[in-house]
């Protein structure tokens, strides 16, 4: 027989999927038991698979069960997407973005861009979230985070990028360090210096960027702490425990008693970009490309 399939059908395979128990499936369906089954057996015979595994004991997903529900998943998303879109529009907002970022966008591009951002649209909603490059990508894949503020050196599949800045390193020390009475520093110098890094769940390529540094130096680093947080960074430098290496824009916007002395001599350089999911449609998404892509950006290039 063949049923005509509604929303409710792969609702009620979503919520089977989840708890794969259909007395629990059925309570959080508030439905009753039997009428899940029928439902689910409905569904199986519609798109003539099985897509669970039933005993006495256990539920499991099939194979066809299993892409069924991925694809189930991203349905329930997309609409809920469309849902708060659509509630921003009867609130008389253009649209609610959820934005990402790193310590380094607020000291460069981010505060001009939510000025630009508000000017041009008043009305938008903007969520921020102050979050790991790792964190910003999976999110972004997801589309549970509309736009991330990154280091990377390429964007995954699926993702595009546009570069905002390129900037040099610099070389964070303790106001009383030996080194600041030197009157040039020779990188190889701090081979046996203690290191404060940003770890590599802050960003994988931003990470063996920084390696290549000591690599090219001919040395190993003897990291004795690794953070994801810059100003956890500046704190430990203060207190004398090591010295660091940090994007140099991050001398801007933290009041902490270090010096910083940039390292414009390597070739190294790490760039800001702004990502986003190729596949992810709110609208919000052009609009901040556009205005990042005609804001100037020279007051804040390293290059």
């Amino acid at each position: 027989m063949n049923y005509q399939i509604e929303l409710r059908h792969l609702l009620y395979f979503k919520v089977l999927a989840e708890e794969l128990h259909f007395r629990k499936a059925a309570e959080r369906l508030f439905i009753a038991q039997p009428g899940l089954s029928r439902q689910i057996k409905q569904l199986e015979e519609s798109y003539g698979v099985i897509l669970f595994e039933r005993n006495k004991r256990n539920v499991q997903m099939t194979e066809a069960g299993q892409y069924l529900f991925t694809e189930v998943k991203e349905m329930f998303r997309h609409l809920d997407q469309i849902e708060t879109q659509l509630r921003s529009f009867a609130n008389g907002k253009i649209c609610t973005l959820k934005l990402g970022f790193i310590g380094s966008a607020v000291q460069t591009i981010l505060p001009q861009l939510l000025v630009n951002l508000k000017l041009e649209q008043p009305d938008i909603e903007l969520s921020l979230h102050e979050l790991a490059n790792e964190t910003q990508l999976d999110l972004i894949q997801k589309k549970e985070l509309d736009l991330g503020f990154v280091r990377l050196s390429e964007a995954p599949t699926g993702l595009s990028s546009l570069p905002i800045y390129t900037e040099h390193f610099s070389l964070v020390l303790p106001n009383d360090h030996p080194l600041l009475r030197q009157q040039t520093l020779a990188f190889e110098t701090l081979k046996d210096e203690p290191f404060i890094l940003f770890s590599k769940n802050y960003s994988h390529s931003y990470y063996d960027l920084v390696m290549s540094i000591f690599s090219d130096h001919q040395f190993t680093p003897k990291v004795t702490l690794r953070t994801v947080n810059a100003l956890t960074i500046f704190n430990m430098v203060a207190q004398g425990l090591g010295v660091a290496i940090v994007p140099s824009s991050l001398k801007n916007g933290y009041h902490i008693d270090v010096t910083f002395l940039e390292l414009n001599t390597l070739p190294q350089r790490t760039t800001l970009s702004l990502v986003w999911n190729v596949e992810n449609r709110n609208p919000g998404i052009p609009l901040v490309v556009n205005i990042i892509t005609s804001q100037d950006r020279s007051a804040v290039d390293y290059k």
